[in-house]
């Protein structure tokens, strides 16, 4: 099974997203912004120049500028290209090859001074990567990019067990469908992290 090609669809409006049953809000001197798995490998299934490809570049652009303004580590995550079937394990299954051997990093973007590129092997950006000591003392992480049902998903989760805060931003994740994006947004407003938008994560 591959990645299915994305037809364009539109991102939720702030009035669409689902209710929480917490109050957190993100503090800068807590926080640290990851961007998950935004690889060309990943992208490539999105139509350019449509939503929710374009809208969710700009947010992320903006909430990484937002972040060195404010002085929050920025994390990407990146599966390695060339991995093996005994590196990818299940997911060869489930998915095939994942990213060519020639390209080691593929992520969409130039990376800014200080901001830190992370190997991530698995769905959640946790197993068997540096991300909690990249953190340190630091217990809210701020999850944008791809694809919202799966890795984002299974981060959020896991930073809940670790009693990290997670907040997970509509406007700059995207998924398979509108669907798959508004059930992914649900599901984690309802058992472990909070859904807001992009104008919202640094407003404070």
């Amino acid at each position: 099974m591959s990645i299915p090609v994305v037809d364009p669809y539109p991102l939720p409006d702030p009035g669409d997203l689902p209710r929480g049953r917490v109050s957190w809000r993100v503090d800068p001197a807590r926080a640290v912004l990851l961007v998950h798995d935004m690889q060309r490998h990943f992208l490539r299934y999105y139509t350019p120049g449509t939503s929710p490809l374009d809208p969710v570049l700009k947010a992320i652009d903006e909430l990484r500028s937002r972040a060195a303004d404010l002085g929050v580590p920025v994390i990407f995550s990146a599966q390695p290209g060339g991995q093996t079937p005994a590196q990818r394990g299940l997911q060869q299954e489930m998915w095939g090859d994942g990213v060519g051997a020639g390209a080691p990093s593929d992520v969409v973007v130039e990376l800014q001074p200080g901001e830190t590129l992370m190997p991530k092997w698995r769905y959640n950006a946790f197993h068997r990567t540096s991300l909690a000591s990249l953190m340190g003392t630091r217990d809210q992480l701020v999850i944008c990019g791809v694809y919202a049902h799966i890795g984002i998903a299974a981060t959020a989760a896991d930073a809940f067990m670790r009693d990290i805060q997670a907040f997970v931003v509509a406007d700059a994740v995207a998924d398979f469908s509108r669907a798959d994006h508004d059930a992914a947004l649900a599901r984690i407003a309802d058992h472990c992290g909070v859904v807001l938008p992009a104008a919202e994560v640094f407003a404070a």
